[in-house]
């Protein structure tokens, strides 16, 4: 069930939000870093708190740091209805990934509970724990936790000063012994949707301002080492070399084919070259892959073909090649249900609906385990995100908080749907 066009959040007010979370690990020129824990992510979620029971919701932390706020219904033992991302940050990121989700979802149960709008199911927003996994190498710590995945052996993780996610929960007034039991069961949960910017180009190329994404890229992550034989760059004729950079060279060329071919992105971020002189024949290359794509199958038959092709590459040039897989993440689809709500809510809202594969990782992926999601996604000026120069401009936040908005009334208003 819809309401009118005239149901909006209040964007100002949004906006001051994103402002002041900005200011906390800002750097002065756009660029954030707020690490998982941090004392500044610390000054971050009692910042989101605050807002939380500014806005008159109930307010606990869980087990596992993640921190909610929770607007009853007249049926509070009904399935709940969750809206929320995150607000940790890589290195120098921006004020928007993830930020977004969490402001957003605090100001429309907000406006909700101002404008008395009717709701059967509970809505909660949720902050979640280490979304980036840029702190201790592993992400979705809070989300994973929630739907049951959570892993003891990720307490001994250390960041790069060697304080181990233990001493960090700990530090944080957590009992790290505990965290498994911020469990949801999937009967508890009804529908998870996520509001994030895009990091990406597609919406500002068509001009729109939303989009719905109807899956999650998944991913498979390869490192790839060639080995052939260092020589002599100038006595070492062309026939008769095992030059490991010009087989990754082709290998690589081979590789953003297969992308194209299959319909999804490949992208080879770092490589490594040894012995690395100007006059030496490369005797070893290694270098990374990241495979991403939106269906399973095609994510399988992709890398499949990506490793059968520097396989080729390797031996016709007779060079060794070793390629082992260092992460993986299946594709996850959005429900059909929560995207024809969202189509619906863009109507009402009066917003252009569309369709389209979201490339980046979010909370989402992990809460697919438990319940249905969606994923509203609004306009990345240039694209440009994990950056200081990260950008969404005030109007397609609050476009995107207003979509947000009506598609939360329309879940939570009939036990039925």
């Amino acid at each position: 069930m819809f309401l009118n066009e005239g149901m909006k959040v209040n964007g100002d007010r949004l906006w001051r939000t994103i402002v002041e979370l900005g200011e906390i690990g800002g750097n002065g020129h756009g660029g954030v870093t707020r690490l998982s824990l941090s004392q500044e992510e610390l000054l971050g979620r009692s910042y989101i708190a605050s807002l939380m029971e500014e806005a008159g919701l109930e307010v606990r932390r869980d087990e596992a740091g993640n921190v909610i706020g929770r607007l009853p219904g007249p049926k509070p033992e009904a399935p709940v209805v969750v809206t929320g991302s995150h607000i940790d940050t890589v290195r120098e990121g921006g004020r928007f990934d993830g930020a977004l989700g969490v402001l957003a979802g605090i100001e429309v149960l907000r406006t909700m509970k101002e404008q008395g709008l009717a709701h059967h199911r509970p809505l909660e927003v949720i902050c979640f724990t280490d979304e980036e996994g840029v702190r201790f190498g592993t992400g979705y710590l809070g989300s994973r936790a929630l739907v049951g995945q959570w892993n003891d052996a990720w307490l001994s993780l250390t960041d790069q000063d060697g304080v181990t996610l233990r001493q960090a929960m700990a530090g944080a007034g957590l009992s790290p012994a505990d965290a498994a039991f911020a469990r949801r069961r999937p009967e508890d949960v009804h529908a998870y949707v996520e509001l994030h910017i895009e990091q990406g180009r597609v919406l500002e190329h068509l001009g729109l301002q939303v989009g719905i994404a109807t899956a999650i890229y998944g991913h498979r992550w390869l490192s790839i080492t060639i080995k052939g034989q260092a020589d002599h760059g100038g006595t070492t004729p062309m026939e008769i070399r095992r030059d490991a950079m010009a087989a990754a060279s082709e290998a690589i060329l081979r590789i953003e084919q297969s992308a194209i071919d299959h319909g999804g992105v490949a992208t080879v971020g770092n490589l490594q070259v040894k012995p690395g002189s100007i006059n030496v024949i490369p005797g070893e290359v290694t270098f990374t892959v990241d495979v991403r794509h939106g269906e399973g199958h095609g994510l399988n038959r992709l890398a499949s073909e990506i490793e059968a092709a520097v396989a080729e590459c390797a031996g016709r040039r007779d060079v060794a090649v070793s390629i082992t897989v260092t992460d993986a993440d299946e594709p996850v689809q959005a429900s059909e249900h929560i995207i024809g709500v969202i189509q619906e809510a863009c109507k009402e809202a009066g917003y252009a609906s569309f369709m389209m594969n979201c490339g980046a990782g979010h909370d989402a992926v992990a809460m697919h385990a438990v319940t249905d999601i969606g994923l509203i996604l609004v306009r990345s000026k240039d694209g440009i995100s994990h950056h200081s120069a990260e950008w969404s401009t005030p109007e397609d936040c609050v476009a995107g908080a207003n979509v947000l908005l009506h598609t939360l009334y329309a879940l939570s208003h009939s036990l039925t749907t």
